[in-house]
């Protein structure tokens, strides 16, 4: 019997031999993606996962939203990973948290810390959460060709949005003592930008032996101000939107040359 994935809805033949899948958070992203590599076609839409294939007339790849977090993420790899999906790589919209970051510029993830909680089902907290190698090459081969500004480094992958990542505009305005001044020791140590999937796409894949790579639009500098521009956003993820799937076609030439 065939496998088929409960949370996605979806069965491994409607991926149409699709190996690669971008991963969004927002359900509404997802279609932004899809046209960026060609005609489309919804698949499944159950919860927080909607699934389109994208189709360039030569090649075919699957986009689809996790929602927000680590579990929702982790449910939709693990069902995407058994359906063939082989390559990973996360789009997804993020704040920076160095100075010489700028609004609008894209943020390439090395790496990630495993602040996510879900990862530690997964492997130990000595496990690494770290990149495939050709995917990274390929969103900053992608990002160059386009002329988009970008940076490539350590993300901190949060498991909440607003005491993980030191937030204190909530309803009791208090962090607990172990995060109070994690936002500067994170700073002072070179990391890029706050968000709150990618450790645990990297150590997923990395365990399952398969590739990922993430590309993030910076939507607010948090060393500035929290507000974010609905035009600013809209270009972000128009930007980072084309940097993965241009990326997908890299890597899918890549393997055409292979073979």
């Amino acid at each position: 019997m065939k496998y088929y994935a409960y949370h996605l809805s979806m069965a491994e033949d409607d991926l149409r031999g699709a190996t690669i899948a971008l991963i969004p958070g927002a359900p509404e992203r997802v279609v932004t993606i899809a046209q960026e590599f060609g005609s489309y076609q919804e698949i499944a839409f159950h919860r927080e996962y909607r699934s389109v294939i994208a189709d360039d007339g030569k090649d075919r790849i699957l986009v689809v939203s996790s929602g927000i977090g680590g579990p929702s993420l982790a449910i939709a790899i693990e069902e995407l990973a058994r359906l063939g999906i082989q390559t990973f790589i996360r789009v997804g919209t993020s704040g920076a948290i160095q100075d010489f970051i700028r609004v609008g510029d894209l943020i390439i993830s090395e790496g990630a810390v495993r602040m996510d909680g879900t990862s530690e089902h997964y492997a130990p907290m000595s496990f690494p959460a770290c990149a495939d190698f050709s995917v990274v090459t390929a969103l900053n081969q992608a990002a160059k060709q386009l002329g988009y500004n970008y940076h490539s480094g350590i993300t901190c992958t949060s498991a909440t949005f607003y005491p993980g990542q030191e937030r204190y505009d909530t309803f009791t305005h208090y962090v607990i003592r172990s995060l109070q001044g994690s936002f500067q020791e994170w700073k002072k140590l070179g990391i890029l930008n706050y968000e709150m999937e990618i450790a645990t796409l990297y150590t997923l894949v990395r365990v399952f032996g398969l590739k990922a790579g993430a590309i993030c639009g910076v939507i607010v500098n948090r060393n500035q101000k929290e507000d974010v521009d609905l035009k600013t956003l809209q270009e972000v993820e128009e930007r980072m939107s084309r940097v993965a799937v241009q990326a997908a076609k890299i890597l899918l030439s890549q393997r055409d040359t292979s073979n």
